[in-house]
């Protein structure tokens, strides 16, 4: 099974939120090292949680101080822009680093519908448009052109080239899946957002109304899952703490950053924020390296994909280096990945 690394670049609390950036970049080249498949980049705006607002200048960086990782977006949320400019942007990428760019595309706003608009003062419009736009990107990354009946025939993105990028469909609806299904494109279901709510059901709809295209024959799908791993199970749990924390506050409608764990242990609950937490952890995939391996292999077999993106978010960068040798350490990614790759 293959592992790749979701990257939200998380604001945590006591540290500055341009030093998220630059986390980012430094795990970006640990990954490579560990073996990870690919390194996905999530945008976010007008957050106090996340601060990858620009998911495209990020790959540059990663895509340019890095040699044989895959690295993209998860996702360039697609209604805040104009499809001609993502496909420019993205062929850019793949001249930066050839072979290695990844495309993610999504529909969610990524932010309030205040900010979406600040963006986009047409991003309602766009949004109900955006299988018509995941055309255009298409048309535009491969040079096959738009029809002629198109008000854009003849445009073309440039720098041309011979690679594509791969474009992926990221999601947590059944939405999601349809148009992947429908375009022939890569899947990933956002686990992470739901806690595996909807899963099966959208890889189902996604395999059964799956249309063949020339560079997927048959349907990809993949996870994005948080897990976290550390040598012991008390160390995972007083780390995974101030993660539930701030899904509690994401539950109330509040993103601050990420808390320390000293701050989650000294965190007033009560008792309905008690039990939220626990069934929190039993949804979760944090343990030891052996134990959350375990889990993430039976999921991956349970859902029959040979992929999962890790999201592990933590406020310390070093256990979060940490979690992500572990479990490259029990899934073997550095044997699998010879020295010419």
């Amino acid at each position: 099974m293959r592992l790749s690394v979701l990257d939200q670049s998380t604001i945590v609390s006591g540290r500055s939120p341009d030093a998220s950036i630059r986390e980012s970049l430094a795990l970006a080249r640990h990954c490579e090292a560990l073996g990870y498949a690919r390194y996905w980049l999530a945008e976010h705006h007008n957050s106090d949680s996340q601060a990858g607002t620009a998911p495209e200048i990020l790959i540059s960086a990663i895509a340019a101080t890095t040699s044989r990782i895959r690295v993209g977006s998860a996702g360039v949320m697609l209604p805040h822009y104009a499809s001609l400019k993502v496909a420019e942007q993205f062929r850019v990428l793949e001249a930066i680093a050839p072979g290695r760019i990844d495309l993610g595309l999504g529909r969610a706003p990524g932010s309030d519908g205040r900010t979406a608009y600040a963006l986009n003062p047409n991003a309602e419009i766009a949004a109900e448009n955006f299988p018509a736009q995941v055309a255009e990107i298409l048309a535009w990354l491969t040079g096959s052109g738009l029809p002629q009946s198109h008000p854009f025939h003849g445009v073309r993105a440039q720098p041309q080239g011979p690679g594509v990028p791969e474009v992926w469909m990221l999601g947590s609806s059944d939405y999601g899946a349809q148009v992947a299904a429908y375009f022939g494109l890569p899947y990933c279901f956002a686990h992470f957002i739901t806690d595996g709510i909807g899963a099966a059901e959208a890889l189902e709809i996604y395999r059964r109304n799956y249309r063949p295209s020339q560079r997927h024959p048959e349907p990809l799908a993949a996870l994005c899952v948080f897990a976290l791993a550390a040598e012991t199970e008390a160390e995972a749990e007083r780390l995974f703490a101030a993660r539930a924390l701030w899904r509690l506050y994401r539950n109330r409608g509040e993103f601050p950053p990420l808390p320390s764990p000293e701050e989650a242990a000294a965190y007033p609950y009560t008792e309905e924020d008690l039990a939220r937490m626990a069934r929190m952890r039993a949804r979760m995939f944090a343990g030891t390296g052996p134990g959350v391996a375990e889990r993430l292999r039976a999921l991956a077999g349970e859902l029959a994909v040979a992929e999962i993106a890790v999201l592990t978010t933590v406020h310390d960068p070093e256990a979060r280096r940490r979690s992500y040798a572990l479990l490259a350490q029990e899934f073997a990614l550095e044997d699998a990945v010879s020295p010419t790759t």
